[in-house]
Formats: structure tokens, C-alpha cells, sequence
């Protein structure tokens, strides 16, 4: 917690944000590249779905951030509301339009994925569609933050939605071991997987890769908020002058 308090302070965020943005952006990047290339022309295809599991390497790092992302909206939101941290309504906003990127992107490539495994674009299975909920949740605080700044609210009511959203999470997290649906089980676990090695191995260098890559935009967005507020700030010091 000291960590986090020291880093309330702009000026010392900034000092350290700055040359993290393009090492994580950069490094990210590369990991992405050689997991992308590696999963396209290294690995084999599937026996049963053949060349359409390939979608597994932007699939699953796009899921993991959709959740992830949710995740630091609901910690950036619980930080405001306990602890008044200064940056932590920045934070969420920075984190939101990424994350909701991300949920989108996962949603497109199971389709995508679902079309030839399942024969339909759509199912409406409990992972698909507390996964839809979790977008349109995303779409809901980002315009409930919006209207909270236009009307120069403490941003108290976009946090409390922050907080609360994270019922979906354990939803999506565990709706293929409670319902029986379409979508397969867990795959992934900490210890083993029921994914061939030859198929897995390129799937934590996009994973990782696009984690970073998730954190260099959040970095660079809260940089640019604070970066506008600075000037809005400037520019009222001078109306008034």
C-alpha cells in the first residue's frame, strides 16, 4: 500500500509512466509478433478442427483481458472509494475503452471460431453470453462516466458501477463447469491442460504479449488524461486572470 500511495502523487506517476509506455508497448509488440508467426507457421493444425484453432492464440489473451480488464476498473473504483486515490478515477477511465475492445474482440473470434466447431455464428450458452453482458456493461460505464464528467460529478456513482459489475465475472469465469453448453470446458489450468503441447506452447507469448501491449494503452491514455486536465486547468487559471 505505501507503493500505491506514492504513486497518488501525478508527478511521481508520470516520472515512472513515461519510459514504461514504450518498453512495455515495444516489448509487447515483439512477443505478439513472434507468437502470431510461431502459432501461424510452427505449430500443426488440430485432428479435429484443423487450421481454425489457430484463432486460440488471439482468442483466449483477448478473453483473459476483456475479464482482466474489468478487474482494474473494479480496483481503480474500490481505490476511490475507500481510499480517495487520486489516480484511480483516471485509471478506470483509461482502462475502460481497452478493455472493452478486448471483450469485443473475444466475441468476434468465437464466432468466428464457433462457425465451423459448432456449424452456427451464435449460440446463446452461458460463456457467450455473460461474455456479451460483460460488453454492454463496459458500453454502460463508459457512458455513465462520461455524463458523471459532463456534469462535474466526484465520480463516485462510475465507481460503485465498477465495484458492482464484478458479479459477472465469476459468472463467465465458471458458466462451462454450471451449465452445460456448446462452449468447452476449461482447457487451460495452472498445472495442466488438455491442449496438446505442440498446439499450446505459442499461446503464453500472445498472451503475454498482449498484455503488455493492453498495459503500455492504459499507461499512454492516463498520460493523456492528465496531460488535458493540466491544460483545462491552465486555461480556467487564465480565464480568471
Amino acid at each position: 500500500m505505501p507503493a500505491l500511495h506514492a504513486l497518488a502523487n501525478p508527478a511521481r506517476f508520470l516520472r515512472l509512466a513515461r519510459p514504461l509506455t514504450p518498453i512495455l508497448g515495444w516489448t509487447g509488440a515483439a512477443l505478439l509478433a513472434i507468437g502470431c508467426w510461431a502459432g501461424l507457421a510452427l505449430t500443426p493444425p488440430d485432428y479435429l478442427q484443423g487450421e481454425t484453432v489457430r484463432i486460440l492464440y488471439i482468442h483466449v489473451p483477448a478473453a483473459w483481458l476483456g475479464m482482466a480488464g474489468w478487474s482494474g476498473i473494479a480496483a481503480a473504483s474500490l481505490a476511490q472509494l475507500v481510499w480517495r486515490h487520486p489516480l484511480a478515477a483516471i485509471a478506470a477511465r483509461a482502462i475502460a475503452a481497452p478493455g472493452a475492445l478486448f471483450a469485443g474482440v473475444c466475441l468476434v473470434t468465437g464466432s468466428i471460431w464457433g462457425r465451423p466447431t459448432w456449424g452456427t455464428w451464435w449460440q446463446w450458452d452461458g460463456r457467450l453470453t455473460s461474455m456479451l453482458l460483460l460488453f454492454f456493461v463496459y458500453l454502460g460505464w463508459i457512458a455513465l462516466a462520461r455524463a458523471d464528467a459532463e456534469r462535474g460529478g466526484d465520480g463516485r456513482v462510475p465507481a460503485v458501477f465498477g465495484v458492482a459489475g464484478t458479479v459477472l465475472l465469476p459468472i463467465i469465469r465458471y458458466s462451462v463447469v454450471w451449465w452445460n453448453t456448446l462452449h468447452q470446458g476449461p482447457s487451460i489450468g495452472l498445472t495442466s491442460s488438455t491442449i496438446d503441447r505442440a498446439i499450446l506452447w505459442p499461446l503464453p507469448l500472445t498472451l503475454l504479449g498482449f498484455t503488455l501491449l493492453f498495459a503500455s494503452i492504459v499507461l499512454m491514455r492516463m498520460r493523456a488524461m492528465l496531460a488535458r486536465a493540466r491544460t483545462e486547468a491552465r486555461l480556467r487559471r487564465m480565464t480568471r486572470a
